[in-house]
């Protein structure tokens, strides 16, 4: 304990494959956070681009890498979860930075007591390729996040959503594309007490999802809402989107 506050370790894990372009500013970004407590990890599905010679080049700085042929993006977060250590994960994407050198300094200042939230979660800020802010994300934090929150959408970006180690599960290699939502909801379901640090915690860069993928991905969703939550209250909600998105396009 140091000031009052707890100083928990963070596990931030970085999955990539052929991401050259944009792991470099990921890696710098995790790297230079002011709160030292880190434990980053890198699993790569053996990329052929230069992806690892970038991992090369702040190898000092790194704590794990592993690089290995793997199922996809969801089974090399599954690996990465069996590498961690530290108190709290945070999955970074390739291209997604933390929003200031000293975001996880930040994060622990708004930590009050000994013991720590099953889950920390924050703001999420949408980037261009550049790093410049374009806007917020359009679903915002709710002040107390629960299971049943989700509902209404993924609230919290999944690099925003910082759960202890100790509740998580290996994501379900069944979904392709919305793994991370499932995933949510389940850790959700077991935690006791989250904490909204009511940060901007991430800098999300903006990337085109294909309208294919796009579809899929809803589908998806669709059926991981109607497994959790119950295939009435799924289709209800699902009219209220529909709505939403008619009234109030664009945010």
């Amino acid at each position: 304990m140091h000031n009052n506050h707890p100083t928990p370790t963070f596990s931030i894990i970085t999955v990539t494959y052929n991401a050259e372009k944009v792991l470099e500013e990921t890696i710098q970004s995790v790297i230079s956070q002011t709160y030292r407590h880190i434990e980053y990890i890198i699993v790569d599905g053996a990329s052929v681009d230069g992806t690892l010679g970038i991992v090369e080049k702040y190898r000092a700085q790194i704590d794990k890498v592993v690089s290995e042929p793997d199922k996809g993006l969801y089974d090399a977060m599954n690996k990465a979860i069996s590498l961690a250590t530290g108190d709290y994960l945070c999955f970074l994407n390739a291209g997604d930075c933390f929003h200031e050198d000293h975001t996880l300094q930040q994060m622990v200042y708004t930590l009050r007591r000994n013991d720590l939230p099953d889950v920390l979660y924050g703001e999420t800020a949408i980037v261009d390729t550049n790093g410049h802010f374009l806007r917020m994300r359009r679903l915002s934090a709710p002040e107390t996040l629960t299971w049943k929150d989700f509902r209404m959408g993924m609230l919290v970006c999944h690099q925003a959503f910082f759960p202890r180690r100790t509740l998580v599960e290996p994501y379900n290699l069944h979904y392709r594309y919305s793994a991370d939502f499932d995933w949510c909801i389940r850790i959700l379901k077991k935690a006791h007490a989250t904490h909204n640090t009511h940060l901007t915690i991430i800098d999300y860069l903006e990337e085109g999802m294909t309208t294919q993928n796009r579809k899929a991905s809803l589908k998806e969703r669709f059926r991981i809402m109607a497994k959790h939550y119950g295939w009435i209250s799924t289709l209800l909600y699902h009219a209220w989107f529909v709505v939403r998105l008619i009234t109030k396009p664009g945010q």
